[in-house]
């Protein structure tokens, strides 16, 4: 498939997300017609803004109807959807898991056969701790023994992760964080995305996302500092009040579901291997040979971070 054909129609689930709201922009930068489910039209439209090429239909995935008439005249799906938030974490197993295998089952019968799916960054062995890595991993292994035309891409942290954890001016970091932590910007991922489901000659592999290189929290901290001009010291927090907490997720879970899921990830960004910096470089060669893409650096997002008023 390529962008000039006409023909091309494709449906991003999750579309209005972190990750989401980047592929459908960069298919948009195709001229690709695109589709959205969205359970809000009017918040998608201020999202993603008006566009001749672009089709919202409202609705939820946890709908059959929706999605059989979301799926009409398609040739391809990515899906990029998440519960991971408070809105929507009480339906996470709905949501990842149930809603998309009864997707798979719907789009053979609308005889659509190319599907990119974003998912966790690693394929562990054992099983991830989080929840939401457990379900992921199921949905991958789905896909692998189908006969679908599909794409993986293992999406770590995303970039933004460094600037999210800055409170008060200091990047304040639960244990200090890994060594080094794989990251993605979610525009190189919106573009990875976009070229994979337009894309007929890619292998049924699965791809580690990475940008060029993974720093450690107090890298990130220097090199935003030296890039805007503005000290953003690190600290270090305590990660031992979060392993006890984590302890009692499972008396969370009913109360607090969200924080229940969020702790695992906590703990997750600091169980990265030293090792992950020559994977990095890697996965990244691989990603550089398979696709067209000029990435975004830290440094790029810490001129944006800074242009917001941070």
């Amino acid at each position: 498939m390529t962008a000039e054909d006409k023909n091309i129609r494709i449906l991003v689930l999750g579309g209005t997300g972190h990750y989401g709201q980047h592929i459908v922009r960069a298919l948009l930068a195709k001229e690709v017609a695109v589709r959205v489910l969205s359970r809000n039209k009017e918040k998608a439209l201020k999202i993603l803004g008006e566009n001749y090429n672009l089709e919202i239909i409202e609705g939820d995935i946890l709908n059959e109807e929706m999605v059989r008439k979301s799926l009409e005249r398609v040739t391809a799906i990515i899906i990029a959807i998440s519960a991971f938030n408070r809105k929507s974490i009480r339906q996470l197993r709905l949501i990842e898991r149930d809603a998309v295998l009864n997707l798979f089952q719907l789009a053979r019968g609308a005889k659509i056969n190319r599907i990119v799916y974003i998912s966790v960054y690693e394929k562990p062995v054992p099983e991830t701790k989080m929840e939401t890595g457990r379900i992921k991993l199921e949905v991958e292994d789905t896909l692998e023994r189908s006969t679908f035309d599909y794409t993986i891409l293992g999406a770590p942290p995303s970039i933004e992760i460094f600037f999210s954890l800055i409170r008060g001016g200091t990047l304040r970091v639960p244990g200090g964080g890994p060594s080094a932590l794989p990251n993605i910007s979610p525009i190189d991922l919106g573009e990875i995305a976009a070229q994979a489901a337009l894309r007929s000659n890619l292998p049924q592999k699965r791809y580690r996302l990475t940008s060029p290189s993974a720093p450690s929290f107090p890298e990130a901290a220097r090199r935003i500092s030296d890039e805007i001009g503005r000290n953003i010291p690190f600290r270090k927090i305590p990660l031992f009040p979060f392993k006890i907490i984590a302890k009692l997720a499972g008396f969370l879970k009913p109360v607090m579901p969200y924080t229940a899921q969020l702790l695992p990830f906590i703990l997750l960004l600091n169980d990265f291997e030293s090792e992950v910096k020559l994977q990095t470089i890697t996965d990244y060669q691989i990603l550089q040979e398979t696709f067209n893409f000029v990435p975004h650096t830290l440094e790029d997002h810490a001129k944006l971070w800074a242009e917001r008023g941070n």
